[in-house]
């Protein structure tokens, strides 16, 4: 699944072709994605100028002056800036069309994405209204962390892919934050200390930026809006490592499922 280094990258990549440009269409070749894409969508949009590209989360905004498009890529989605005469396969579900010569184009093999329209501050949507801080904003540092913990028993895993608590952290880049923090994922999240909250806030948004830089990790079906793949996959210490030696101390990293997810760490490294 994209996570949000993979989303950010995709917004950075498809901002410089469609800011400021007017949608002139919307075509809709498959309406049954995750939740069903507006009838009224191409009438909403038509003839109006995207003003903003932003993200919130994994979501992607594309801000109009009267509404957003909400964009999410689920499990398989892409998206990828062509031309108005680049054909479609089975898998391109939506263009919208602008009046540069571009289509903005969702593939969804798996059709775990969606396309949503709010004439509203798109902050107020249902999806994103209870989100919680961004993970490289201020507003998520080691003090809000730490006292969000306390009391919890919940893994600190689990307590990090908590969009309510810190939006975005997904479980690649969950795993590889715990590890250069050197802690254990099973650990109570509730039993941090400050300073190693400290120490964790501080690696979750250095392996996200690193990740961002990078282009996302491509694992499956991610590619950027190019087409092309994103190559922290080949930094990664411990995800998707399994039986392989640690980098740090040469033990087998050692795989376990977490709230029906695949979890990676080092069991002399991380504590």
């Amino acid at each position: 699944m994209p996570e949000l280094p993979e989303v950010e990258t995709t917004r950075r990549g498809i901002e410089p072709y469609i800011n400021h440009q007017i949608i002139s269409d919307v075509i809709i070749r498959q309406r049954a994605l995750r939740w069903p894409v507006p009838k009224q969508l191409g009438q909403s949009v038509r003839n109006r100028a995207v003003v903003a590209v932003d993200r919130r989360g994994k979501y992607l905004l594309l801000r109009l002056d009267n509404g957003s498009i909400i964009i999410h890529l689920g499990m398989s989605g892409s998206l990828r800036i062509c031309s108005d005469r680049a054909p479609f396969d089975k898998h391109d579900h939506v263009d919208i069309v602008f009046d540069n010569n571009h289509i903005l184009r969702l593939r969804d093999p798996r059709k775990f994405g969606a396309v949503l329209w709010t004439g509203d501050a798109p902050e107020n949507h249902p999806l994103l209204s209870a989100l919680g801080p961004e993970p490289l904003q201020d507003e998520f540092n080691s003090r809000y962390f730490y006292e969000r913990t306390r009391d919890r028993s919940a893994s600190v895993k689990s307590v990090i892919m908590n969009s309510h608590i810190v939006v975005g952290v997904g479980n690649i880049y969950a795993c590889e934050s715990l590890y250069l923090a050197g802690i254990n994922p099973k650990r109570k999240a509730g039993s941090l200390s400050l300073t190693r909250c400290e120490r964790l806030v501080s690696t979750i948004k250095q392996v996200l930026n690193a990740s961002i830089s990078q282009g996302g990790t491509s694992l499956r079906d991610f590619v950027r809006e190019d087409g092309m793949p994103g190559y922290y996959a080949q930094q990664l210490f411990v995800y998707g490592r399994a039986g392989e030696p640690c980098k740090q101390c040469g033990r087998p990293i050692k795989q376990i499922k977490q709230q029906q997810r695949s979890t990676f760490y080092c069991t002399q490294c991380q504590r």
